[in-house]
């Protein structure tokens, strides 16, 4: 699974950690929770891997050869054991009930097919596993998700493929995940860009 998966993109690899300097803090809130044997979806370039504590191992996919190149860079002196793979989420290369927990951050917008990623990620965990998850979403506000409606389209072309207009929360809880929280991480209203936190489980 070591082999590209598309040609992915250069720029935004480049300038990922500056993008997403602003929602550094957020990864402090939900990272530090995984515990166990962890995969991370979309690892990007590898920003959320300073955040890891007291994990048994650490296994990331991330399609995109470019920022794999960054990540891979990352991982090289982490005090655990990290496996990464160039693949996507749909189908992931990992027996059923592999692992404790599940990270996701702002990887669902981006994701071809996010539902069947999710069923992975459910597949893969243990019963009683855990998914911490960060993402942002359809807004609740009629004028705002029109307008994300309106501009995903260009948006997808110069943002690497995100959709500002998918329901994460709501695809997660489609996914099976049980007591799945989520918590508003700023302004809900009069943005395009409503950003939530949570924590979902896999029925024991």
């Amino acid at each position: 699974m070591d082999e590209p998966v598309d040609k992915g993109h250069p720029i935004n690899a480049l300038f990922l950690g500056m993008m997403m300097w602003p929602l550094r803090n957020l990864r402090k809130k939900i990272v530090p929770e995984a515990r166990g044997r962890v995969l991370e979806i979309g690892v990007g370039t590898g920003l959320n891997f300073d955040q890891y504590r007291d994990i048994e191992s650490l296994d990331g996919v991330e399609p995109d050869p470019h920022m794999m190149k960054r990540a891979r860079s990352r991982a090289a002196d982490l005090p655990f054991p990290v496996e990464l793979a160039q693949t996507g989420a749909e189908a992931l290369p990992y027996a059923a009930e592999s692992f404790d927990t599940v990270v996701a951050t702002w990887v669902l917008c981006t994701i071809p097919e996010p539902e069947a990623a999710l069923t992975e990620m459910y597949r893969v965990l243990r019963p009683g596993g855990t998914l911490l998850y960060v993402e942002h979403t359809k807004s609740r506000f009629q004028r705002a998700a029109r307008m994300q409606d309106r501009l995903t389209p260009l948006w997808r072309k110069l943002a690497g493929g995100c959709h500002l207009n998918r329901a994460a929360y709501h695809m997660i809880k489609a996914a099976g995940f049980d007591d799945a929280t989520i918590k508003p991480c700023g302004r809900e209203d009069w943005t395009l860009l409503p950003v939530y936190r949570g924590v979902a489980s896999k029925r024991s």
